[in-house]
């Protein structure tokens, strides 16, 4: 079958993302926007977007894809003595904007960002609505680590994480990974598998697998106080000894 890439139009559909080319990162198509109705079908249907500067909207739907199983969270030693130590205070949905502003801005190598000024317009608008959250690691006053990430039914879609002090974005991960499975939610979406994500438990499943999981669980819902919560309690944390 000859490969292509499709071209959205202003009408509300992507392509089935089975369709998207063989290349590791799976590009499906590209333009259309980046309103909240089109971003909630986008994730509902296992496509994301990612692009830089530039460039046209671009979606993608990665074949294999990234997933980390909730009970399959690595908690070191050390991670396990930082968040039973109280150093820091995490909290859900107190400071997405500025959350989204570090992820852009924390420097990563000669990569860049893809966080670009219109992504981080469009994902303020989108938690605005809902769909959207952040965990903040914070200490005292000061925002040391954190990420944000698309809730859809059941599954969490992780965008991005930052730390400005040691282990604070995985201490954010491992209070959401806790308050995930306090509230029924099955897995986490990772997108594209990483060393520094399989090493925290992440694993990698063929696309189609992803797919039939993500549309068992986008018709689920959480309870209705799982994003209300301000602060996130260690109490909730099942930390090893």
């Amino acid at each position: 079958m000859h490969e292509q890439f499709y071209k959205l139009s202003d009408e509300l559909i992507f392509p089935s993302p089975q369709l998207a080319l063989t290349d590791p990162n799976g590009l499906l198509a590209f333009g259309g926007d980046l309103s909240v109705p089109r971003l909630l079908l986008a994730y509902r249907n296992g496509i994301f977007p990612w692009f830089s500067e530039g460039e046209p909207i671009l979606w993608w739907s990665p074949d294999p894809r990234g997933i980390l199983e909730l009970h399959d969270f690595v908690c070191s030693r050390s991670l396990a003595r930082l968040a039973r130590s109280g150093r820091y205070r995490v909290s859900l949905n107190h400071s997405f904007d500025e959350v989204i502003q570090a992820c852009a801005t924390i420097p990563r190598g000669s990569q860049g960002t893809w966080i670009t000024a219109r992504m981080i317009q469009a994902y303020q608008t989108f938690h605005r609505s809902g769909h959207a959250h952040s965990v903040e690691v914070w200490d005292n006053d000061m925002l040391v680590g954190g990420l944000y990430g698309v809730s859809v039914g059941s599954v969490f879609c992780g965008e991005s994480m930052f730390h400005r002090q040691s282990n604070t974005s995985k201490l954010a991960l491992y209070f959401l990974v806790e308050h995930l499975k306090k509230h029924g939610f099955t897995f986490i979406d990772c997108q594209l598998q990483n060393p520094h994500l399989r090493s925290l438990g992440a694993r990698e499943i063929p696309r189609k697998a992803f797919l039939q999981r993500l549309h068992q669980a986008v018709n689920t819902s959480p309870a209705a106080d799982c994003w209300t919560v301000s602060l996130l309690s260690p109490a909730l944390l099942n930390l090893p000894s």
